[in-house]
């Protein structure tokens, strides 16, 4: 393998991903101002639990035939990958149905749950996605084996692109119309199954070039089914519990935020308008964590083959490169949303309602996206199990401590218990891993990138002391996050040199900006 295939891999998916969840993130923006706060609390509510039901439904299949295929390559078993494949597709397809119909059999029992009944049609209509996207994740996964990232890559785009497109569409026909928020929710998950639709024939065309007829089908059977299916299984379901870790903790906010409100409410408080309120913050979230999530991608089959490989010390430098771009990338979004939260919320969200909440939640991002690359270098270092028991222990540890703290705080406790859990399973995972490999836990850049993000927020913020935010416009305010997001970036990237935390030679090790370094 070349020395740059990681982080090619990497930055390709980086890319594709940075443009799908901005997509998948920013449309919410455009929701809240055309439906409203009610709307959006209505999808926040009911999105969590769909995408919970849907990566159960693949039992994290994709996932573990990447690293299946991975490492069938390096035994060059060409049928064994065909069988994979096969197999997987099959059990995706299998618990894609049954999801659907559990989902929709228990529609009125998990909205009750949920705390309000109008969440029940979007609820149902977007499990209807679940017939389709088990089926195309298989095909993500089976690329990701390959090291391949750019038919994901541009899938995932594809898909939100419609999805997002859709979602708008609908907002702006529906609420002209007139109808309740209730059938607007429910309109505006249409373009999730559109989305899931094209992007499986997209990889199904792709699929078919690439491999062409299936000639292998005569090496398939029932018994080959069985036998891979446990396989298959043994590997996916722990992996299920630890790719699960952000939907599964939103998935307890929606269930147990409500709850609490409710508890907590004298009547006059709309909960689904607040968890709209607290909704704001997990849209900015997922755009902070974009690098954790697509890096986990290209690192669990990297890391099961270098093991396989039986090359340890390629996967210790691994896990370092992994951390370090992970803190370079996370602490100045993290200190930036902290320092921006008022003019973000006014320029996002129209007004300053739930600023604390959102500067809460923006710091925690730092916390969110360790956790996530801790949980897939676990996974790629073969510890499923031990990264499905932290994220179940997490799951229990959150709705414990959201009840408690709203009871104390309200919706700004909410992101005090959301920072907290996030911290506990960054330090628990950092742990095992440090136990499996010796790996430099505290590397001498790490204080450095940390105090150049917090300068970087504090010369961000001190603005603040002067201005009043929500006496200007909303334009206003977008205008001045443009400045100071630029000067700020270039702040951070200026200490970083200074400090020698990157230099040339660093900045060489990516391609396009060293290709251009060599000339």
């Amino acid at each position: 393998m070349k020395r740059s295939t990681f982080v090619k891999s990497t930055l390709i998916l980086s890319f594709a991903t940075l443009l799908s969840k901005v997509l998948g993130s920013i449309f919410r923006i455009p929701l809240q101002n055309i439906a409203g706060d009610e709307v959006l609390g209505i999808f926040t509510l009911v999105y969590p639990i769909y995408m919970v039901a849907l990566i159960l439904s693949v039992a994290g299949i994709p996932i573990a035939i990447s690293k299946l295929i991975a490492e069938a390559r390096t035994q060059k078993d060409d049928v064994a990958i065909f069988q994979i494949k096969r197999t997987a597709s099959i059990l995706a397809l299998l618990f894609g149905v049954i999801s659907f119909t559990l989902l929709y059999a228990f529609s009125e029992s998990i909205s009750t749950v949920l705390g309000d009944p109008s969440t029940r049609p979007a609820l149902i209509v977007v499990s209807t996605t679940l017939l389709v996207a088990p089926f195309m994740a298989v095909y993500r996964g089976y690329f990701q084996g390959f090291e391949d990232m750019r038919p994901t890559a541009i899938s995932q785009v594809l898909e939100q692109l419609i999805r997002v497109g859709l979602i708008l569409i609908s907002a702006i026909y529906f609420v002209s119309r007139g109808y309740s928020n209730e059938v607007v929710a429910a309109g505006v998950m249409l373009g999730s199954i559109v989305g899931v639709l094209v992007s499986l024939v997209y990889l199904l065309l792709l699929y078919k070039n690439k491999v062409g007829s299936e000639a292998s089908l005569k090496h398939f059977s029932y018994k080959t089914f069985l036998s891979w299916s446990k396989t298959i299984l043994k590997v996916s379901i722990p992996i299920a519990i630890g790719t699960i870790t952000m939907a599964l903790l939103n998935a307890i906010d929606s269930l147990t935020i409500p709850y609490a409100l409710h508890s907590q409410s004298d009547g006059t408080n709309n909960v689904t308008y607040l968890y709209g309120i607290y909704g704001r913050g997990l849209a900015l979230v997922q755009i902070a964590t974009v690098f954790a999530t697509s890096v986990v991608l290209p690192l669990i089959p990297l890391m099961t083959k270098k093991l396989t490989e039986k090359k340890y010390d390629q996967t210790r430098q691994l896990i370092e490169k992994t951390n370090h771009l992970s803190h370079l990338i996370s602490w100045p979004a993290a200190f930036g949303l902290l320092a921006l939260t008022l003019p973000l919320n006014i320029t996002l969200f129209t007004n300053l309602e739930g600023s604390t909440m959102l500067g809460i939640i923006g710091f925690s991002s730092v916390f969110t996206s360790l956790a996530i690359v801790g949980t897939g270098i676990l996974q790629g270092m073969n510890l499923t199990k031990t990264a499905a028991l932290i994220v179940i222990g997490s799951v229990i540890l959150k709705a414990f401590i959201n009840i408690i703290m709203i009871h104390y705080y309200g919706i700004t406790g909410a992101a005090l218990s959301t920072l907290f859990v996030y911290i506990m399973i960054v330090v628990i995972n950092t742990i095992f891993i440090y136990k499996k490999f010796n790996y430099n836990l505290f590397p001498r850049e790490l204080p450095k990138i940390v105090l150049s993000a917090l300068n970087m927020g504090i010369v961000i913020a001190i603005p603040a002391l002067w201005f009043t935010f929500e006496n200007w416009s909303r334009v206003e305010n977008m205008l001045y996050l443009l400045i100071v997001i630029t000067l700020g970036g270039l702040f951070y990237f200026c200490q970083l040199f200074l400090m020698k935390v990157v230099n040339k030679q660093s900045l060489s090790n990516l391609p396009v900006i060293g290709d251009w370094l060599k000339r």
